[in-house]
């Protein structure tokens, strides 16, 4: 999809699902549950959505999945089914691991950084072994010495290597990382979550990682029971959304089955989700 002088393109990297109640947080599953039907586990399917975007003559990838390296357990906690597509999911585009030149890390939890290393003879190895890695610093503080709530999601272990690698950029605060892709930090789901916008031609994508995790999540009130700071998660929602309806930005949601991008409408007091047709940008 052309975005001005930009190009965007997504793939799921991997199919997972996770409990429906630790996804909407504090709504009640008699609400929820007519947004994304539950199993009878009470799990609802998810997805891995990746995204990379061509601009200036580069190849950006925005976060990387579970990727291929997760434990039996973690398999169990994510309930994966099948394996990663990420490798694959590039050469349907055209490209491979080495093609891609920035892997930008909204934050470091495993279903958005475990596909950044792969698993080499026993030892972890930076993927995309000609990419930059931009990640938040605090982000990477917090991620390198998890507590007893963040373990389970960030895996200091397959995070070290990128460093060790010298392949890592850091950054503080709001910053335009690039012409037309800044860097919005949220907080929220963790301490230094961050979101990106990125304009071009007048025309605007926003990928918001898991503050908009899905087009179901659109409401200042869904927020996750995931989320470190959930009263965070609602200021920015908040204080974005009069942009994101009113300015026609195009939302790619990491997580959503069915619309990785789509605009939002505001229809009867009701956020919807309207799929982008090529034509009207």
């Amino acid at each position: 999809m052309k975005v001005g002088l930009f190009e965007i393109y997504t793939f799921v990297e991997q199919k997972f699902r996770l409990d429906g109640g630790s996804m909407f947080g504090v709504v009640p599953k008699t609400i929820w549950q007519n947004l994304i039907p539950a199993d009878e586990n009470n799990l609802i399917p998810m997805v891995t959505n990746l995204f990379i975007l061509k601009a200036h003559g580069e190849n950006y990838l925005f976060d990387a999945g579970l990727g291929d390296t997760l434990t039996k357990r973690e398999k169990k906690i994510y309930a994966a089914a099948g394996e990663s597509l990420l490798e694959a999911g590039l050469a349907g585009l055209g490209l491979s691991p080495e093609d891609i030149d920035y892997v930008i890390l909204t934050h470091l939890h495993t279903d958005h950084a475990g596909g950044a290393v792969k698993n080499k003879e026993g030892r972890y190895l930076p993927r995309f072994k000609n990419a930059r890695y931009i990640i938040n610093r605090s982000e990477w503080q917090r991620a390198l010495h998890p507590d007893e709530r963040t373990a389970a999601v960030y895996i200091p272990d397959r995070l070290a290597p990128l460093e060790q690698a010298g392949q890592v950029d850091f950054f503080d605060g709001d910053t335009e990382l690039f012409p037309g892709i800044k860097a919005v930090i949220t907080g929220g789901h963790t301490e230094a979550h961050y979101g990106l916008e990125m304009t071009s031609g007048g025309i605007s994508v926003f990928y918001y990682a898991d503050i908009f995790c899905t087009a179901q999540h659109m409401k200042v009130a869904y927020v996750p029971a995931t989320d470190l700071y959930p009263l965070q998660t609602m200021e920015i929602k908040r204080r974005t959304l009069p942009r994101i309806v009113n300015q026609n930005v195009i939302m790619a949601f990491d997580h959503d089955v069915q619309q990785p991008l789509a605009f939002i409408r505001e229809k009867d007091n009701r956020l919807v989700a309207e799929a982008v047709v090529t034509a009207q940008i």
